[in-house]
């Protein structure tokens, strides 16, 4: 077996393939795209369920691709093991129902054992199959020939996620040899045991059920293959290293790391692990970022902020304490570039990012210590050693303050951390998770109805919005018919159609369609799986039958808008990338009649200057009147010339360019105006942050933005009469009437105090002496919390040496303040203790520092009782 580099094989798996008459899927981003069951691509399959499930008929149903994937189940593992990794990539061949199980297996071996391709030794593979799958077992047996004591079955060989395709898999393991294992009695020394003699490098799994929602199985109405192989275990089986971590895809990254910390790799296991983690995670959260993701508190963000946190304080472990994991981004895209070209491309935008959120969390390692140091103090004066669980948890929720971290600073301080009780809060955010998301399907189950319509619908609404066509298809609740009657809303399909399927985020038109004796109003467009345009229709008066010439009649006026919109959309495209930078890419967009909307990826907040520098140039395009051309290239032409591809999208060989002028440039399958100058006016609505890392620009054109501009100049024409001023004198009129508030503001708060000082004096021959200590309790009439506050101060300071105890009903609430002077601080009174005890008597709590504290009540009635506890408390306690 010739030793192969990690970019030799992900290339010669595809080559492999590919001369199976194999269609290459390019691996697509790590954020999936119209997903929401995944947080992030996490196997090659993931890409291709529309496939699987019979939304979409590929075009070739053999596919192979090699798709980066994430998965962070496993997090606390990584850097502990041999093989635990966040970021990885999946080799994977798959079938649409096409071959099955025979090409399956025998490619795959012809693959792993042939000299042409990795050329392993035949006699160190062995395979696992399901107890009940005799075909694999005999395909395993009499056609590659392998002896029956290497085939062996195990029950756990079944893949099933649920609802939808399912079915018995076969693994493929190789036998490193006795140097990682050679003790014949230990139980797990096989292939599928739990051993690391036996590695598994290849799952081929066999979709030919339907997992239905009674927990039944069908067989599907087309068998597919779904195969996938870990690269990183490959290659480490490829070059004879003893984890995934000595290949050539982490060991430079290893040895940067070296160099930046002065410590060596495979000196000690505490330095390995962190040599690990820090390869690992920075993989990850460099391809992420260079996919749109951003650290933040909240899904995807919160991974990568918890991965960066994470290797961070590993990288403690090896003397490093200054931000230094953008050093390593030039090396991740060196190893990688071959492949993927986004690292380097994004080089500068991701180490930014990276050295941002590194200095951030030093910042909040110095935090966190603080507060460590102020809950143990607490702790050891209430006489424990234990570190509450609550805390815990709360300094890694709010703080971000790594657990690990916490235990081993707490440990050297002679504490012990509550496992349970933090494990108790863990569970409860788990359960709060669990509770709020959405409840969306995975893998769809198959229909077929649709998948086996291969009629040709030519789509001519670029150019028409009227046209005569023939109904070739009617399909009423998943089923065929051949016509349609007033009242029932079914799915036609023609053989040439001016409406537009909703796509690439523009709306689908609307319209009729219509014959002598019959209207069809059509509601909705949306993509078939073989490709026609699927029109869901109405009928609205007399009938319908499959055969029947029509018309076809888009809705002019909601087009007109549509693209005019659509067009300013492109435009706000390029402005952002203008004027925030190249960073910024299309996360999801929607184009309607009335308005547009268009998700961006970008670090940080958008100002008020930024904005108007971005809708100012979008309107300059559009009194340029640039011209808008459509051409049709081949997609690296497009990608050579700079065209801009949108999120998530998959391009044939063939793809529509869009051009507005020299301006802009992109792939796009919608429709358009013929110069800018139709969209007349562009105004942005509002901008947001939506999530992680990802903003939202709400915008109008056209009719749309000449009613915004309208509706806020009468606003500001209503907002003139009420201040008796002309519009254009609103700014100056209201300025002048914030600083006459501020001024009577203030003359009010001098007021207030001279009254809050009057009553202060007037309520001090209430002073009772308890013991020798003056106490004043009193409830007293003042309007918030903050002259309760002021009433206080003034009476502290008249009475020298006491304790001060106030309440004011609120509405339905109360509200206390307790003051204590610093001579009886000093003798263990305290003011947080007094007012706690005094809310708790009308059904409130609160507290505070010795010498001040406040709290609430929400029993009006119980003021009395409130104020009475004070000559108690001072009884108790001297």
């Amino acid at each position: 077996m010739t030793t192969l580099t990690s970019a030799q094989v992900r290339q010669l798996f595809l080559d492999f393939f590919k001369e199976k008459n194999h269609g290459v899927e390019p691996s697509a981003s790590l954020i999936p795209h119209e997903d929401p069951t995944l947080l992030w691509i996490n196997s090659g399959v993931a890409t291709l369920k529309k496939y699987f499930d019979g939304r979409v008929v590929p075009e070739n149903p053999r596919i192979v691709n090699v798709q980066k994937s994430i998965r962070t189940n496993d997090i606390e593992n990584v850097g502990f093991t041999a093989r635990h990794h966040t970021f990885f990539e999946m080799l994977g061949n798959f079938s649409i129902g096409d071959y099955f199980k025979k090409e399956a297996i025998e490619w795959a071996w012809e693959f792993l054992s042939d000299e042409k391709w990795i050329g392993f030794d035949p006699e160190r593979l062995s395979v696992t199959v399901h107890p009940q799958d005799d075909e694999a077992f005999d395909i395993w047996k009499n056609d590659i020939g392998l002896p029956e004591e290497r085939i062996i079955r195990i029950e756990e060989n079944f893949w099933d996620i649920g609802e939808g395709p399912s079915g018995p898999n076969t693994e493929i393991f190789y036998d490193r040899g006795e140097a990682y294992g050679n003790d014949p009695e230990d139980p797990e020394l096989y292939p599928g045991g739990e051993n690391e003699r036996y590695l598994e490098i290849w799952n081929l799994v066999f979709s030919q059920f339907n997992h239905n929602p009674d927990d039944t199985y069908t067989p599907l109405p087309k068998k597919n293959i779904d195969t996938g192989m870990g690269l990183e275990r490959i290659v480490s089986v490829i070059q004879d290293t003893r984890t995934n971590f000595e290949t050539d895809l982490f060991l430079p990254i290893i040895r940067q790391t070296e160099e930046i910390s002065g410590k060596s790799y495979e000196e000690s296991v505490e330095t390995d692990s962190a040599f690990k983690v820090i390869a690992d995670h920075i993989r990850t959260v460099a391809f992420s970022i260079g996919d749109g993701a951003l650290p933040s508190n909240e899904g995807r963000g919160y991974v990568l902020r918890r991965l960066l946190r994470r290797a961070v304080r590993f990288a403690k472990q090896l003397g490093i304490d200054e931000p230094f994991m953008y050093r390593l981004v030039p090396t991740v895209g060196e190893i990688m570039g071959d492949f993927y070209p986004e690292v380097n491309r994004k080089k500068d935008f991701i180490q930014t990012v990276i050295k941002s959120e590194e200095e951030r969390f030093h910042e909040t390692l110095n935090d966190g210590l603080a507060i460590l140091s102020s809950i143990m103090k607490r702790e050891q004066e209430k006489g424990s050693k234990v570190f509450p669980g609550a805390d815990v948890f709360r300094l890694y929720d709010t703080y971000g303050f790594p657990k690990e971290l916490t235990v081993e600073y707490v440990e050297h301080e002679g504490f012990t951390v509550d496992e349970e009780g933090f494990r108790q809060e863990m569970e409860a955010q788990r359960e709060r998770a669990r509770s709020a998301r959405q409840k969306t399907d995975s893998m769809q189950i198959q229909d077929s109805v649709l998948g086996e319509i291969h009629t040709e619908s030519e789509f001519v609404g670029y150019d028409t919005l009227e046209t005569n066509s023939v109904i070739t298809a009617i399909i009423r609740e998943k089923e065929l018919t051949d016509h349609a009657k007033e009242g029932e809303t079914v799915y036609i399909l023609m053989d040439r159609t001016p409406f537009y399927a909703e796509s690439g985020g523009q709306i689908a038109d609307r319209g009729f369609i219509s014959t002598y004796n019959a209207t069809l109003e059509v509601r909705n467009v949306q993509a078939a799986p073989n490709g026609q345009n699927l029109h869901e229709v109405e009928v609205k008066e007399g009938s319908i039958s499959e055969g029947e010439e029509v018309t076809a009649t888009v809705d002019r006026h909601a087009r007109s808008f549509i693209v005019k919109n659509h067009t300013a959309t492109h435009l706000l495209h390029q402005a952002l990338k203008d004027v925030l930078g190249d960073h910024v890419n299309q996360a999801g967009s929607l184009v309607a009649t009335d308005r547009l909307r268009f998700d961006f990826s970008h670090f940080g907040s958008v100002t008020q200057d930024e904005l108007k520098e971005i809708e100012k140039q979008v309107n300059e395009k559009i009194w340029d009147a640039l011209s808008v051309s459509i051409d049709y290239k081949t997609l690296e032409d497009a990608k050579n010339q700079g065209a801009m591809a949108l999120f998530g999208e998959k391009y044939s060989d063939e793809v529509r360019v869009v051009g507005i002028g020299d301006y802009s440039l992109e792939l796009c399958g919608g429709c358009h105006v013929a110069n800018t100058s139709e969209i007349g006016l562009f105004k942005i609505q509002s901008e947001t942050g939506i999530g992680a890392g990802t903003r939202r620009i709400e915008a109008v054109s056209s009719k749309s933005a000449y009613e915004l501009m309208n509706e806020r100049e009468s606003i500001l024409h209503s907002a003139g009469d009420l201040l008796k001023s002309r519009m254009e004198q609103v700014p100056e009129r209201v300025q002048a009437l914030h600083a006459e508030i501020r001024e009577l503001k203030k003359e009010n708060e001098s007021l207030t105090s001279k009254l809050s000082n009057l009553e202060a004096s007037s309520i001090l021959d209430e002073v009772k002496d308890v013991d020798g200590i003056s106490v004043l309790s009193k409830q007293v009439d003042v309007k918030d919390m903050n002259a309760l506050r002021a009433m206080m101060d003034d009476l502290k300071q008249q009475v020298a040496s006491g304790v001060i105890l106030l309440a004011t009903p609120n509405g339905e609430k109360v509200q206390l303040i307790a003051g204590v002077s610093k001579d009886l601080v000093e003798q263990g009174f305290h003011a947080g203790n007094l007012v706690k005890g005094a809310a708790s008597r009308c059904g409130g709590g609160g507290g505070g520092r010795p010498d001040m504290a406040q709290a609430g009540g929400k029993d009006v009635s119980k003021i009395r009782e409130a104020l009475t506890y004070a000559y108690d408390y001072v009884s108790e306690n001297l």
